[in-house]
């Protein structure tokens, strides 16, 4: 039996008891694949970090879901880097990450906003049937329509693909009642991991748009801040001009406030001066610690064998 430090961390909050929940090991290197699985069942976020030395960054990060491995979370990613940096172990700065999806590049302020590089965006838009989308989403489907001429349905990605659907007002994107099965069937026909809907009619007027996420396919009915998808969405407004004029500097992408989880997804774009189609897409946020103790983790001693 060994004890572990084990942290409740919400991302892409400010506050405690909003935003993304991930879980947070900071001393991971000697827990097992079976123990770091039995540390984030218990912990029960959707995903829980695990920080481990590396050989090829700064630092290693494993993620895992209560019953699986997942090979990058961006929100979980934020999280763990916050907490680093809170608790000293970290000044600002650039770093890398070592993870199982390759090896990023991140950034730490001063202020405690982390940074996390991910992927150019792709985008390619789709030709779906708005009554389907709508009754998929609970959404009526004139609200998809109202916005359709000029901001056309499409699947974009930075690393996970999210079939992204613009909607016209915030208080028709609120009575939203997804049918989980159906938004299953339509996110699995266009490849994507969730369907990411967001309206310009933001509740901060700071922020840029409001969105929300589902991927019930996922176990995820509704996601409260989702960091991957807000680069995605980020990416979208670019590749669509959905901006008059030149798109803003940084993009504040407002979620979860009706899974009263409310949070903020930061996304900045770094164009390469030789290629603008290769700019970094950077995600961030702030985060705040809302549980912190200590965790008695088993000795690994699984033989495969179960005994009657």
């Amino acid at each position: 039996m060994t004890d572990r430090r084990a942290l409740l961390v919400d991302a892409f909050a400010d506050e405690p008891l909003a935003g993304n929940p991930a879980g947070v090991v900071p001393d991971a290197d000697d827990l097992t694949d079976a123990q770091m699985r039995a540390v984030a069942h218990e912990l029960n976020a959707s995903e829980t970090a695990f920080v481990r030395a590396s050989d090829a960054a700064d630092r290693r990060l494993r993620f895992f879901s209560s019953a699986t491995e997942v090979d990058l979370c961006g929100h979980a990613t934020v999280a763990a880097h916050a907490h680093l940096r809170q608790a000293g172990a970290l000044s600002a700065g650039a770093y890398t990450v070592e993870t199982n999806a390759g090896v990023f590049d991140i950034e730490v302020t001063a202020e405690g906003v982390v940074w996390l590089a991910v992927e150019t965006p792709t985008v390619d838009e789709v030709d779906a049937d708005l009554n389907r989308v709508g009754d998929a989403l609970g959404v009526d489907p004139a609200a998809l329509r109202d916005v359709g001429a000029d901001l056309p349905l499409a699947v974009a990605s930075t690393g996970l693909p999210y079939l992204v659907v613009p909607v016209n007002f915030l208080a028709r994107l609120g009575e939203a009642d997804p049918n989980d099965a159906a938004v299953v069937a339509l996110a699995d026909e266009y490849d994507a991991v969730g369907v990411y809907a967001f309206t310009f009619d933001a509740i901060d007027r700071d922020s840029t748009l409001h969105g929300r996420m589902f991927a019930p396919g996922l176990g995820i009915p509704e996601d409260p801040v989702t960091g991957t998808a807000s680069g995605a969405v980020a990416g979208y407004c670019r590749a669509v001009e959905a901006f008059d004029g030149d798109p803003p500097a940084e993009m504040r992408c407002e979620q979860g406030h009706f899974v009263d989880r409310p949070g903020v997804a930061r996304v900045r774009f770094e164009s390469s001066e030789a290629d603008e189609s290769g700019a970094t897409v950077w995600v961030g946020g702030t985060a705040v610690t809302a549980l912190d103790g200590r965790l008695s983790v088993p000795a690994d001693d699984d033989d495969g064998i179960i005994e009657v």
